[in-house]
C-alpha cells in the first residue's frame, strides 16, 4: 500500500516533457508510480484541475541564516520552492575567523561559525523549513585568510586551498564567488581556479556573481568562461543581466557568451530573477579599493576630500567598467535606499534626498552613516529580461534576502511572478518548459540527482499549484505580501504546505554533497 497519492493533477515530470493526467504514488519519502489504477493508499490528495510537479529548486538565494530565527519560516514553501542553494555571490556563514569576519560591507548575519561543516551542523540543528544545498563563499573564504587586504599574505593561497578543501569535505556542493564584492574582487584568475579545481575534485559547481554586470560584462563573462575551462567545472552565471542605461540591449551578448561557452564544451548556466531592479549593498557602488582594510578604512577615505575625489575618479572615469564599481550604471532616481540607519533617507530614491547636493557626495555621506546600508537599483530593461528569461540555458533563482526588515519583493514572489506574471500571462514560455527552468535544469547543475523531477525513485518534494492563480502582488513598496495559488507543497512525502498554509513543520535538510 501508497502511502500517500496525488490524484488527478496535470502531471509535470521537470524534463519539460508533454504533462500528463495521472496520479503520483508516494512511499517512504519517494515517488514509487506514476499514472492510472495505482493501488491503495492510505491517504489520498485531489489535485484535479491542479498542476503536479517537482519542487522548486532556487539556484541562488541568501537565506543562510534563516535557520537561526526564533519562528519557522515559510516565504519560500509558499512559492513552491522546496530546496534553496545558498552560499552565493561568494558569502557563506563559514568558515570566519573572529578577527576578520566583521570587517566586510556585506554580512550574512549577526553569526559566523568558524568552520564550514560548523555552520551545517548549527543550521541543520535549528530546523530548517526547506533543503539547502550549500556552497561555501569565496569571499568568506578570503576574509578568514587576508581580511579585507588586497594581497594575500605569505602562504595565503595554500591556507586558501585548505579551508576550500575542508568545506567540500564537509558536504558543500559547489563553490561561490562575487566578484564585484569585497575583498572576492582582488583575487585574480588563477586564485579562483585553484579554488575551482578542488571543487571539481569533489564534483561541484562554481557559482559566479561575475565581476561586472554591466559595461564589464564581456570581460566578466569570459573570466567566468576562462575559470570553468580552467578547471574542468560546471558553471553557474549568477543573477543574468545586462544593467545600466549604457548595456540595455546587451541581453543578446550574454546569451551569446553562454551559448559559445557550451559548444566548447563548458558545461555552463545561469539563473534570472524576474525583475528590473535588484539589491545590493550600498557600498558595491564603490570601486573596490573603497573598501579594502575595514568599514573603518572606508569611512576615512571617504571622509577626506582628497581621496573622495579620487574614488569618483575611478567610479566615473573611462575604461570597461571592470573594478570601477557599480556607481556608473545608476542615476539618482534609479537607487531606492532599502535599509539605513537614517529613517529620513529609508524608503526614498537618492534623488530625492539631494537636496541641491551632488549625488556622489550625497552617497558617500549616507555610507559614511552607514556603510552597511542596502539599496535597490532600478536599472534593467524589460526587454533584456523577457529574452534573457526564454533562453533555455537560463533557469530562475531569486537572490532573495532574510525575510525581515525592508525587503526586495523578490525574497517573496520570484517563483509565483515567472509562473503567473510572464509564463501564464505573458507566454515568454511554455508551462511545461517553465517547470523545467524552475526544477531540474537547476537541481542537476548542484548534482541534485534525486530532485527537480518526477518519477520512479526520485524524492518525492513535489508541488501542487493552481496555474490559473499563481501569483504576486507584491511591489518594491509593499513586497511582503504572500503570493497566491500554492495549494500543497510536500518535502519527501511529508506536506508542509496544506490549502495554501504552512504546518509549522521544519522538515527540511541541510543536502550535503555525497561525494565529501
Amino acid at each position: 500500500m501508497h502511502d500517500l497519492i496525488i490524484s488527478g493533477g496535470e502531471v509535470h515530470d521537470g524534463f519539460a516533457s508533454t504533462p500528463v493526467t495521472a496520479d503520483v504514488a508516494i512511499t517512504a519519502g519517494r515517488v514509487t508510480a506514476v499514472g492510472k489504477d495505482l493501488g491503495a493508499a492510505r491517504r489520498t490528495i485531489d489535485a484535479a484541475g491542479l498542476v503536479t510537479a517537482p519542487g522548486f529548486v532556487d539556484p541562488h538565494s541568501h537565506s543562510d541564516s534563516v535557520p537561526f530565527l526564533p519562528d519557522a519560516q515559510p516565504f519560500k514553501l509558499l512559492q513552491g520552492v522546496t530546496t534553496e542553494v545558498v552560499g552565493n555571490c561568494g558569502f557563506s556563514m563559514g568558515p570566519a575567523e573572529p578577527e576578520t569576519a566583521g570587517l566586510s560591507p556585506i554580512q550574512l548575519g549577526e553569526q559566523t561559525f568558524k568552520t564550514f561543516a560548523d555552520y551545517l551542523d548549527a543550521a541543520e540543528a535549528a530546523g530548517l523549513s526547506n533543503h539547502f544545498a550549500p556552497l561555501v563563499g569565496h569571499n568568506t573564504l578570503r576574509l578568514a585568510v587576508a581580511g579585507m587586504e588586497k594581497q594575500l599574505p605569505p602562504g595565503g593561497l595554500d591556507r586558501l586551498c585548505a579551508l576550500t578543501d575542508e568545506a567540500f569535505a564537509a558536504g558543500a556542493r559547489g563553490l561561490s564567488s562575487g566578484l564585484e564584492y569585497v575583498p572576492g574582487a582582488y583575487a585574480d584568475l588563477a586564485e579562483l581556479t585553484a579554488l575551482a579545481r578542488i571543487a571539481r575534485r569533489y564534483d561541484g559547481a562554481y557559482a559566479t556573481h561575475s565581476r561586472s554586470e554591466s559595461e564589464g560584462l564581456a570581460d566578466a563573462l569570459d573570466e567566468a568562461v576562462a575559470v570553468a575551462r580552467a578547471a574542468g567545472i560546471r558553471l553557474q552565471v549568477s543573477h543574468c543581466k545586462a544593467s545600466g542605461r549604457a548595456v540595455h540591449g546587451a541581453g543578446r551578448l550574454i546569451l551569446d557568451k553562454l551559448a559559445e561557452a557550451r559548444r566548447s564544451g563548458v558545461d555552463v548556466r545561469g539563473d534570472q530573477y524576474p525583475y528590473r531592479a535588484f539589491c545590493t549593498s550600498m557600498s558595491a557602488m564603490l570601486p573596490p579599493e573603497a573598501c579594502e582594510g575595514n568599514v573603518d578604512a572606508l569611512r576615512a577615505r571617504l571622509s577626506d576630500p582628497v581621496t573622495r575625489a579620487a574614488i569618483r575618479a575611478t567610479a566615473e572615469g573611462p575604461g570597461p567598467g571592470i573594478g570601477a564599481g557599480l556607481w556608473r550604471e545608476l542615476h539618482p532616481e534609479d537607487m531606492q535606499i532599502l535599509r539605513h540607519t537614517d529613517p529620513k533617507a529609508k524608503g526614498r530614491r537618492l534623488a530625492e534626498v539631494l537636496a541641491g547636493r551632488d549625488p556622489w557626495d550625497v552617497l558617500c555621506d549616507l555610507l559614511i552613516a552607514d556603510p552597511h546600508a542596502y539599496v535597490v537599483c532600478h536599472t534593467m530593461d524589460e526587454g533584456d529580461v523577457l529574452a534573457i528569461m526564454a533562453d533555455p540555458l537560463v533557469t530562475i533563482g531569486s537572490d532573495s534576502d532574510i525575510p525581515i526588515g525592508p525587503n526586495h519583493p523578490r525574497t517573496f514572489g520570484t517563483f509565483p511572478t515567472f509562473l503567473g506574471s510572464y509564463v501564464r500571462d505573458g507566454g515568454v514560455v511554455d508551462l511545461p518548459e517553465a517547470i523545467r527552468k524552475v526544477t531540474s535544469a537547476t537541481a542537476s547543475q548542484f548534482g541534485l540527482s534525486d530532485r527537480g523531477w518526477i518519477g520512479h525513485g526520485s524524492v518525492a518534494d513535489l508541488v501542487v499549484f493552481d496555474p490559473a492563480q499563481i501569483g504576486h502582488a507584491g511591489t518594491y513598496e509593499n513586497p511582503e505580501l504572500r503570493p497566491t495559488g500554492m495549494v500543497h507543497v510536500f518535502l519527501a512525502g511529508g506536506q508542509v504546505i496544506v490549502d495554501g498554509e504552512f504546518t509549522g513543520e521544519r522538515r527540511g535538510r541541510m543536502l550535503r554533497s555525497a561525494r565529501r
